[in-house]
């Protein structure tokens, strides 16, 4: 019988570098000789691709309704459980993700104001206790975030255009999903240098092999 893969996500506000470290796992894991697919919320598959773009799409002819912003998140994420995630760990792959549930909780519960116990509610019913191994939450203050995509030069989405006092509040949000799982959820300094915060992700990597070998 195939082993079941490793769930592990990277998570963090806008501009903390989750794609750049994305690479940096899998390749890590690879390198170990282990099989990885890398994927992203929302999106993941062509359909959640599709239900990303309403979600970040600018919204100044009809404002998408806050939990209408939530049930797209939770549409997305049923077919990208459905399509890629559970059939890659079910043949014993390890599934490497840009954002999973913890996203929700901090950007449409904390950010946005939705009960907590809603969001749970959805999270229980799509994901039928799926929850990721490991989760790599990227952390660094607001304004260097700021500063990281205003450096970036290029036009920003529906998300990345909200005000600082929406990126705190969305920080303080994973902030107590890590108080809450310190076990699954590590926070890393994403304001060090790239080769630190690199070097804190390998070392956390390699703690979670040794024990789940």
């Amino acid at each position: 019988m195939t082993q079941q893969g490793r769930f592990i996500t990277l998570e963090g506000g806008e501009g903390v570098g989750k794609s750049t470290n994305l690479s940096f796992v899998r390749d890590y894991l690879q390198s170990r000789g282990i099989r990885v697919v890398t994927t992203r919320e929302p999106g993941g598959t062509p359909m959640a691709e599709r239900i990303r773009a309403l979600l970040l799409a600018d919204d100044a002819q009809e404002p998408l309704d806050d939990l209408a912003e939530l049930l797209l998140v939770f549409a997305g994420r049923a077919q990208h459980l459905a399509q890629v995630i559970r059939p890659a760990l079910a043949r014993g792959d390890w599934v490497v993700s840009d954002r999973f549930t913890d996203a929700t909780f901090a950007y449409q519960g904390s950010a946005r104001g939705i009960a907590q116990e809603r969001i749970a509610m959805l999270e229980q019913f799509v994901q039928r206790g799926l929850a990721p191994d490991l989760t790599l939450w990227l952390d660094m203050p607001v304004t260097y975030a700021a500063d990281r995509l205003a450096a970036r030069g290029a036009e920003r989405d529906r998300f990345e255009r909200e005000r600082g006092d929406f990126f705190e509040r969305v920080r303080q949000g994973y902030r107590a999903r890590a108080e809450q799982a310190p076990e699954r959820m590590v926070a890393v300094d994403a304001a060090q240098p790239l080769e630190q915060v690199q070097r804190d992700i390998a070392t956390r990597l390699d703690q979670q092999l040794t024990t789940w070998n």
